[in-house]
């Protein structure tokens, strides 16, 4: 199973446990009725949360895997490489002039 999957799995199953617990054991009074609604709309929006961060990490995987993307305009041609100018570095840098205090 997929990560992702398995969230999803998990948010659901938290969910479902959240509402059961919820719904359990409903006392009489007006009270107790306004607190199953106000759970109720708690439950509804934590678990629209929880499919709005499901579906940002589903794109994010789908962007670090790749598999959608075609890349292959952006390949090097190993046969070109013998053209290209090799450049040597400039290895005159002396560091004691950065310790000096004189300067």
């Amino acid at each position: 199973m997929k990560i992702g999957s398995l969230l999803t799995l998990f948010s659901v199953l938290t969910t479902l446990a959240l509402y059961a617990e919820t719904n359990a054991a409903p006392k009489s009074g007006i009270k107790q009725k306004e607190s199953n609604t106000s759970k109720s709309e708690r439950l509804k929006k934590q678990l629209k949360e929880q499919m709005e961060r499901e579906k940002k990490y589903a794109r994010e995987q789908k962007f670090y895997q790749g598999d959608a993307y075609d890349l292959k305009s952006h390949e090097v041609d190993p046969n070109s490489l013998p053209d290209v100018p090799v450049i040597e570095p400039d290895y005159d840098f002396d560091i004691t002039d950065v310790y000096r205090d004189d300067i």
